[in-house]
C-alpha cells in the first residue's frame, strides 16, 4: 500500500467535516456530479475548473463549512499530484523520446515489414499496444493514426480493418494499464498493489483487444467502408506538412528495433519483477525483495526507463546534449492540464472522502446483493458517460468505491482498479475529445464514429469486465 493510500484510509476514519445524513449526503454526490457535469458539457468549462467548482459545490450541498471543503479539496489535490505526478511527468518524457528519436517509426516499420495480408490487423494491434505502454491516448493516435492511413492505402485494405487494430490497442493501454494516469490514480485510491494491478491488467487486456480489435474489425469494416482520406496522407513537394509527417524523417540514423522495444518495456519488466517476487519471497526482511520493492517501484521504473533512453533512443538517434534537453523539455509542457485535471479529481475524491460519503456507500451497499466490482464498473460506466473523460470517471468512481476495499485481498483490490478502468472507457461519444479526434482523422461523419469508434470502446468495457467478474472468481 502506497503513503497516499494509508493518508486516504486515515482520512476516511476521521470524524467528517458535516452532520448530514445519508439522504442529504447522496443528493449531495449527485448535486456535486452533475454540476461537474453540466459544466463540462454544456458551458464547455475546462475539467480543471469543473472539477474544482463542483468539489465546492459538493461540499455545500452536504452542508458542510466552506473553509473545511477547500482543505479537503487542497489535500486531495496535492497528494494526488505528490502521487502520481512525477510519474506522468516521466511517462510523458519516455513517450517523446520515443516519437522524435525515431524509435516509434523503427517499431512500426519492423513490424509491417514481417506482415501482411490477414495479419496486418494483428501487426496493427501489436503496435499499438507496445507504442501505447508509455504514451497518453492522445499521443499515441496522433503518431499511430499516420500510419495506418499510409498501410491502409498503400496495401489497399479496408481503412476500419486496420485502424480499429489499431484503436483498440492505445484504448485498453489507455484504460487497464499503468503507467497511465487513470490506472495509477485508482491504484492510489484503492490501495492497490501496482505490480498484480499490472499483471492482472496483462491477463484482462490480451482477451479484451483481441475481441474489440481484430474481431471486431471484420464487422465495423463492413459497416463502415471509406478509403484513407486524401487530407491526411503525407505532403509532396513544397506542400506543408500534414499530421502524417513523421517527427523522424529529418533524422540520419534511428535507434534499433531490440533496443526500442527493450526500453519500452523496462518498466513493465521491472515493475512485473516486483510483483512476483512479493508473491513468490513475502518476507519483506529478505534482501531480494527489498532490493525489488526499490527498483519496482513505479518512480523508479520509468526514471531508470527514461535514463536509459537517453541513451538507447536518444543518442543513439544522434541527439546532442542540447536536442535531449529540448525534447525533454518539449515534453512536459503538454501534460500541464492533465496534471491539473488529475489533481483536481484527487481533490473531488478527497471532498467525497471527508463529507462521510464513504461510510454512506458502506452502509447502503451492505443490503445490496450487487457485486462490488460490477458496481465499480457500474459508477465509472455513468460518469464517463456523462462527462465525456475517462480520467474523470476513473477519478471519481475510485473516491467513491475506495472505502469497499479495505477488506479485499490484494488480487480483489487490483480487479477493482481494473472494473473502474474498464467501465470508464463505456461508449465514448460526443462529450469525448477523443471522438472527434478519430473522427476527423479518420474522415467519419458522426453517425459513421459511432458505428466504429464509439462500439468499439463500448466492447472493450464489457468484455473488460466479463473478464475481471470471471478472474474474481478464481482469484
Amino acid at each position: 500500500m502506497t503513503s497516499l493510500s494509508v493518508e486516504m484510509l486515515a482520512a476516511d476514519t476521521v470524524e467528517p467535516i458535516t452532520s448530514a445524513g445519508n439522504a442529504q449526503l447522496g443528493i449531495a454526490v449527485l448535486a456535486g456530479i452533475a454540476v461537474i457535469v453540466l459544466l463540462i458539457t454544456r458551458f464547455k468549462l475546462h475539467a480543471f475548473l469543473a472539477l474544482t467548482i463542483g468539489s465546492l459545490a459538493l461540499g455545500a450541498f452536504a452542508g458542510a463549512p466552506l473553509d473545511k471543503a477547500i482543505a479537503s479539496f487542497s489535500t486531495g489535490l496535492g497528494s494526488t499530484v505528490a502521487g502520481v505526478g512525477v510519474l506522468i511527468a516521466l511517462g510523458a518524457i519516455l513517450g517523446k523520446l520515443l516519437a522524435d528519436s525515431g524509435g516509434a517509426d523503427q517499431i512500426v516499420d519492423t513490424i509491417l515489414a514481417k506482415a501482411g495480408g490477414r495479419a496486418m490487423p494483428w501487426a496493427m494491434v501489436l503496435i499499438a499496444s507496445i507504442i501505447g505502454l508509455p504514451l497518453f491516448f492522445e499521443v499515441g493516435i496522433v503518431l499511430l493514426i499516420p500510419v495506418v492511413l499510409m498501410v491502409a492505402k498503400r496495401g489497399n485494405y479496408s481503412l476500419m480493418r486496420i485502424g480499429i487494430p489499431a484503436l483498440a490497442g492505445l484504448s485498453v493501454m489507455h484504460g487497464l494499464i499503468p503507467p497511465h494516469p487513470g490506472p495509477l490514480v485508482a491504484i492510489d485510491a484503492i490501495g492497490a498493489n501496482l505490480g498484480v494491478t499490472l499483471a492482472l491488467g496483462l491477463v484482462v487486456a490480451i482477451p479484451t483487444v483481441i475481441i474489440a480489435g481484430p474481431v471486431f474489425s471484420k464487422f465495423a469494416a463492413r459497416w463502415v467502408d471509406i478509403p484513407a482520406p486524401e487530407k491526411m496522407l503525407f505532403s509532396t513537394g513544397g506542400a506543408p506538412q500534414t499530421p502524417a509527417q513523421r517527427a523522424s524523417d529529418d533524422l540520419d540514423k534511428r535507434p534499433s528495433f531490440a533496443a526500442t522495444v527493450a526500453t519500452v518495456l523496462l518498466p513493465v519488466v521491472l515493475m512485473m519483477a516486483k510483483a512476483l517476487v512479493d508473491i513468490i519471497v513475502d518476507d519483506p526482511e529478505n534482501g531480494l525483495q527489498r532490493v525489488t520493492d526499490v527498483i519496482g517501484s513505479p518512480l523508479i521504473a520509468l526514471l531508470a526507463a527514461v535514463l536509459v533512453g537517453i541513451f538507447t533512443l536518444g543518442r543513439a538517434a544522434g541527439f546532442t546534449k542540447e536536442r535531449i534537453g529540448s525534447t525533454v523539455e518539449k515534453s512536459l509542457a503538454p501534460i500541464a492540464g492533465v496534471l491539473l485535471i488529475v489533481g483536481a479529481g484527487g481533490g473531488f475524491k478527497q471532498t467525497l472522502i471527508d463529507i462521510g460519503v464513504g461510510q454512506m456507500i458502506l452502509d447502503f451497499s451492505k443490503d445490496w446483493a450487487i457485486p462490488t466490482l460490477l458496481l465499480a464498473w457500474l459508477i465509472a460506466v455513468a460518469i464517463r458517460l456523462a462527462t465525456g473523460s475517462a480520467t474523470v470517471a476513473t477519478i471519481s468512481a475510485a473516491g467513491l468505491v475506495a472505502p469497499l476495499a479495505a477488506d479485499m485481498s490484494t488480487s480483489h483490490a487490483a480487479l477493482l482498479v481494473l472494473a473502474i478502468g474498464a467501465g470508464s472507457l463505456f461508449f465514448s461519444h460526443v462529450n469525448d475529445a477523443g471522438f472527434w479526434l478519430v473522427k476527423e482523422y479518420f474522415g467519419m461523419n458522426v453517425g459513421q464514429t459511432i458505428k466504429t469508434w464509439s462500439v468499439m470502446e463500448t466492447i472493450i468495457s464489457v468484455v473488460g469486465i466479463v473478464f475481471v467478474l470471471l478472474l474474481s472468481l478464481v482469484l
